[in-house]
Order: C-alpha cells, then structure tokens, then sequence
C-alpha cells in the first residue's frame, strides 16, 4: 500500500535531464481531439451565423437590420398582442405567442384599428401611421376587425413604446405614485376591452426594470470610463503587495502563524469563560434547573439560553476542542516547525526564480484563448440551419403545439382553427442534414473538448511551475548551482516530453467535470417535470377518485431521488477534489522523474501515504498562509479603495465625482482578489513541490557526509535525525 522507499542514488541531481515521451497514446488521442475541434469549429463557421444573435429575427425568421435586405431600414421587432407574452424573457428568446414583424420605429401613440376605420374618411394619415405595423401596407382599413384578426395581418392596436434592446417596450412611468402608458392608466386593447397599465405590466413582467436598467448602465458606464485609471492602479499596487508578501514570508510566516494559533486558543478560553459565567448566573433563577427534555423542540432559541444545561454543554464542548487544539499542537509542533520552514523556504525559492511570477499570466492568456473558441463555437453551432417554426398557444393547451409548422400557410390549416390564438412562431435554426441533426452532440463535443483543454492548461502551469522550484531544491549550492532560465526549461520539458501525460490527468478530471454538469442538468429537467406533474395533479377535477394518492405516490420517489441526485453530487464532488489533489503530485513527480502519469502518480500516492501527517499539517498551514495572504492583500486595497472613491482623503487627494462608488470599489476588491490568487496559486505549487522534493530528499539520504541532505540549514536544527550535513560540504 505504502510502496518501497526511494534509495540513495549518488547520481541523482534533481529533475532528470535524458527523458523520453511518456503516454504517447494519449498524446496522439489528445491531438486528434485538437485536430476534430478545429474542424468542428471551421464547419460551425461555415453554417453558423452569429447576425443571428445580434439581430432580432420576426415570425418568418428574417433579421431585423440586416444589410441588404428589406429589413435594412427596420431594426427592431414589435410585437402585435402584447398581452399575450407572460415574461420579458419569454420576449427576448421570441417565443412569445404573437406576430412579430420589423419597424423603423416603435409605435408613439394610442391608436386602435377601429379608430382608423372611423378617421378615414377625414383623416387618411391615422391609416398611413397605423399601417407601418401591419405585416404589409394596405391602401385603406376597408377590412373588418375580425378580418384582420383571422389573417393576422394588424395589431388589434398600438401603445406608446421605446427601443431596448432592439424590441419595441411599453413605454411606462411613473405619475403621482400611479403607473402610466404614455401619461394614460387607462386605454382600449382594441378589443372591445378597456384596460390599465398594471395589466399590460403584468404582461410584460419587469420590463420597467429592464428599461430602468438601460439608464442604470450608463452611469456605470460613467463611473467606470472615470474611475479606470484608478482601477488600474489599485491592481498594480496589489501585484506589488502580493509580491512583497510572499518575499516577507520567510521572516513572517512562524509569526504569523503562532499568532493567530494563539487567538484561536485565547478565544475558545474566552468562550469557555462566558459559559461559565452565565452558568453561574443563572443559579436560583425560576425554571433554569429545567432540562432541555423537559421543555422539547421550541423555535423560540432563546428558551434554551435560559437553561443551566445548555450553558454547561457549551462550556463543556468548548473544553474538549480547547484540550484537542492545544493537544494537536503540543504532539505535532515539530511537523507545524517544518511546515512553517518549508513555508519560509518557499519564499527564498521564488526570490531566487522570480520569473515563475509571470507565469500565470500566460495560463490567463492560453485560458481567455479557450473560453473564446468555445463561446464562438457554441454561437455558431446554435445559429447554424435554416429557420424553424412551431406552433405555441397563448394558453398551452394545444395538443398540437411545440410542433413544426408553416407560416405562410398556417392561417389555412386545420390547426388554426382548432387551436384558436395558437400561433406558428419561429422557434430556433435547425435543419433535416445529417450535421443539423448532431447539432446538440455537437454542442457536447464542444463542451467536453472545452473542458479537457482547460484541465490541460492548469496541468500545463502545474508540471512547470513544479520543474521550475524542483531545479532550485535539489540545487548543490543555491543560488549558484539553479540551472539556468528554470521556468522556461521546465515548460519546454513538459510540452516535449509529457504532453500525454498531462492530457491524461487532465481527461480524467474532465470526464468526472462532465458527468457532473449532466447531472446538474438532469435535475433542472426532473424539477421542470414535477412542477408540471404538481400544476396537473392541481388542475384534476375536484370530483376525481384517486387524485391525491396519485400525487401522493410521485412524492416519495420525487423524495427518494432527489436522494440518490445528492449523494451522486456529493461523491463525484469528492472524488473530483481527490483526483485534482492527486494530479497534482503527480505532476511534480513527472516534471522531476519524467516517468508516465500512472507510474507518476502511485509514486505520489505511496510517498504521500508514508508521510500522512506531515501531509495534513503542511495543507493546513498552507492553506492557512494562503487565505490569510489573499485577505491582508484585498483588505489594504478595499480599504484604500473605499477611502478614495468615497472622498475621505481631501488632504492627500481628491477621489472622483461618481454615481456609485461601489462599482468600482468592487472591481478594485474583485480584481485584487484575482490577482493575489495568481501570486498565491504560484506561492502554493511551490509549497508542494518542495514539500515532495523534501520527502524525497529524507528518503534518499540520511544526512551523513556520504549521504548529505539537499534540504536548506534552517531545517536541520528541527529533524530529529543524525547530524545533518549540507550538500554544500560533500565537496
């Protein structure tokens, strides 16, 4: 289980310089994959087109604005009933069911169709403003109501609207507290019907605040265009505060570390303290000698608070984890001593190869490379085909809708009359070929691709990161015997020779990745069927037998799965953590032996194995360092931040005029998190490969002349082994 123990290898001299390829299988599967993405993404190119999500698109699936097209001059969509859309969402994905058409301009008045009939004879310009929503223009309203209704070629009328988002909007507001229409709370629907505004708000729920959020946008976009500079700086200052972090670390990290070991322990003593003086306290008083069995469950907490009892079980669970903190320190206060060594170590390391802190602005670069050809990809793919119409009804009770219909001869059809108000609405962009019909596998594709190559730039950076600190470890003589340019060796190492190899760990992350976002699909399916099952078994005649344990009956296994969906969550969660722990000491094994993947990580799942507490303690006290690192480093910028775009600093400087202050304040703090979080994720592989290479070292040699230790002096006053002799003095 724990495997054999490395040997005393007298030419070993740090990461293996002669290697071969290691997992060629997998090199060749992972280029062909490569190769089948970038023809993928060419095919989706050549049918996709992307105008047709910069474009609304009308009932017969033409873009609206579009060069070259009739439509050229009309770029927004209007909407003939919009009584009819239940959301703004249902809107903007045009699934709304009612006739969509492009104008030139959105509707600036109430007119219905009836008003023109009666105003044409005197005044002809009501029909020629009231026409340019209708599908095509006619030279006079001659046609009944129903007429038109039937053929759908007019809006039963019209309300003053504005442009967003390309679509014609209600143009609501707010008069006296009371919601208007253009300045009117009451107007015909053309219908016959008298309405108000909140049914047309109603209708097209929230679309006041997506208007809202139009002039929002723009002062963000103020605050922004002057604030960026200073955004810009607060970053700068928080690479610089990072970097000087992680430089400190070797004088701080013991420091720090005691310290607030120390505050845990002083404030479980406190608590301790407070229990035990509000369990005095209550001596004597009425009812405090009663039990917690004696008064049961009560939603009132502070019931218990007045119980003898509940104070003393505080206070006796505080001594337990006060024994078992101080306990945990006394016996593995030599493991915390390296731990805290090593941390120190890590500091000099990257002081001694500081170009590893460039390093994760190329893991950015090949990162924003991959998310773009995804999301082009995937654009593509879903507006690839020809338009595709179906057939929805304004109430969803059509048998015969979601299915595909014709436009041009819809109103003909039996279904028309069937249904009445079902519309047939273009839907999406699909086709009858062979590639339309693999358009969704071929979203899968697109996405499990995606994820491969994300995993394979995170094992990417690892495998070189780790070469780069493993050069400085098992250096002779540091700084002098660092090879030269260690980060670039290390990445042109890892691209030649373990390709495959990182690919292969960086699949098997990807596969666990994939299942998991199929099962979180498959709940949002499953919770979509019941809500359909809950509103059918609502909507059974009340004089049904049987109505309720039918419903009672789906529950159970409702519950039953919504069982098994969490603990499948949950284990792949886990498993998913445990792998990319795994990975990544298998990394550094393979950036400083060369061996396969495989070999690569039994070997850093033995050697973790025989040091297990060592490997606890060193992750808790990293992790530790880590966070307390991220917070110090966002906290001074936040600070800063909040003094400045506030206008607390008159004497020092003027902060900027703004609307928020808290948009850039949180760029500032967002920004600086992520920016510490690329010094630390360096400072952290450096902490594992050391910690690994220092394994190894304890293994191989016993720190005898003959057998010296590689690891740095300040550690061998801690090692409770025989008298350590530097590298440096086997010469």
């Amino acid at each position: 289980m724990r495997g054999d123990p490395r040997t005393f290898d007298p030419d070993f001299k740090g990461p293996v310089v002669n290697r071969s390829c290691t997992d060629v299988l997998c090199f060749i599967i992972f280029i062909l994959f490569i190769i089948g993405y970038i023809i993928l993404g060419l095919i989706a190119w050549v049918h996709g087109d992307p105008r047709r999500v910069a474009y609304p698109t009308d009932s017969q699936g033409h873009f609206c604005g579009q060069k070259g097209t009739p439509n050229e001059n009309k770029s927004i969509l209007f909407y003939f009933n919009l009584f009819s859309c239940t959301s703004p969402s249902v809107m903007v994905n045009l699934q709304c069911p009612t006739t969509q058409i492009c104008v030139s301009k959105c509707p600036e008045k109430f007119l219905t169709y009836v008003e023109t009939q009666l105003l044409y004879k005197n005044d002809k310009t009501s029909w020629t403003y009231y026409s340019q929503f209708c599908k095509s223009p006619f030279p006079k309203s001659d046609r009944s109501l129903s007429q038109i209704l039937m053929d759908d070629d007019c809006p039963a009328a019209i309300f003053p609207s504005k442009p967003f988002l390309q679509r014609c909007f209600p143009d609501f507001s707010t008069k006296n507290g009371t919601l208007t229409v253009g300045n009117k709370t009451m107007f015909e629907d053309g219908k016959g019907k008298t309405r108000n505004a909140g049914e047309l708000r109603a209708a097209a729920n929230r679309i006041n605040k997506i208007l809202d959020a139009k002039s929002l946008g723009m002062r963000l976009f103020e605050d922004y265009a002057t604030t960026w500079y200073w955004i810009l700086m607060g970053l700068i200052i928080a690479m610089l505060l990072s970097w000087i972090f992680l430089i400190l670390l070797r004088f701080t990290a013991g420091f720090l570390f005691w310290v607030f070991m120390s505050g845990v322990v002083g404030v479980i003593g406190y608590g301790i303290w407070h229990c035990y003086k509000e369990y005095n306290n209550l001596r004597g008083r009425q009812n405090s000698h009663f039990t917690i069995y004696d008064i049961g469950i009560q939603t009132d907490i502070s019931m218990y608070l007045q119980l003898r009892q509940t104070w003393f079980a505080f206070m006796i669970i505080l001594c337990i984890l006060e024994a078992l903190v101080i306990l945990t320190l006394i016996f593995l206060r030599n493991r915390i001593r390296i731990s805290i060594a090593l941390l120190k170590e890590g500091s000099k390391a990257i002081r001694y190869v500081p170009t590893t802190l460039i390093y994760p602005v190329l893991t950015f670069t090949f990162l924003s490379i991959c998310i773009c050809y995804w999301a082009v990809t995937a654009v593509y793919l879903a507006t690839s085909g020809l338009p595709i119409y179906k057939i929805i009804a304004p109430a969803g009770q059509c048998k015969h809708e979601n299915k595909t219909c014709d436009p041009e001869i819809f109103n003909t059809t039996e279904i028309s009359k069937a249904c009445p108000g079902a519309q047939c609405i273009f839907a999406f962009y699909g086709g009858k070929s062979v590639y339309h019909q693999y358009i969704p596998t071929l979203q899968i594709f697109n996405l499990f691709v995606f994820l491969w190559l994300i995993n394979f730039v995170f094992a990417l950076g690892q495998c070189t990161l780790a070469g780069a600190f493993a050069s400085y470890y098992w250096a002779s003589k540091k700084p002098e015997d660092i090879p030269p340019y260690p980060l670039f060796t290390a990445f042109g190492r890892a691209i030649r020779y373990h390709t495959g190899s990182l690919a292969f760990g960086s699949l098997i992350l990807a596969l666990i990745q994939m299942f998991r976002i199929v099962l979180e699909y498959l709940d949002k399916r499953l919770k979509v069927l019941r809500t359909r099952e809950c509103k059918t078994c609502w909507l059974s005649e009340p004089g049904e037998v049987g109505t309720i344990s039918r419903a009672a009956a789906p529950e159970s296994q409702n519950n039953i799965s919504k069982f098994l969906q969490c603990c499948l969550k949950c284990c792949f969660w886990c498993l998913e953590k445990a792998v990319k722990f795994l990975n990544r000491n298998a990394y550094v094994m393979i950036a400083i032996y060369g061996k396969n993947f495989c070999r690569s990580a039994r070997d850093a799942f033995n050697l973790l194995i025989r040091n297990v507490l060592k490997v606890a303690v060193m992750d808790k006290v990293t992790d530790f360092v880590l966070i307390l690192g991220k917070m110090l480093v966002t906290g001074c910028i936040g600070v800063l931040a909040f003094l400045l775009f506030t206008e607390r600093l008159p004497i020092l400087i003027e902060g900027p005029s703004l609307n928020y202050y808290w948009v850039p304040l949180l760029t500032v703090v967002i920004g600086s998190y992520l920016v510490a979080h690329g010094f630390f994720s360096v400072y952290a592989m450096c902490i594992d490969t050391l910690f690994i290479c220092f394994c190894e070292d304890l293994e191989r040699n016993d720190g005898s002349t003959e057998k010296p230790y590689f690891i740095a002096p300040t550690l061998h006053g801690i090692l409770n082994k025989k008298q350590l002799v530097p590298q440096k003095q086997k010469e």
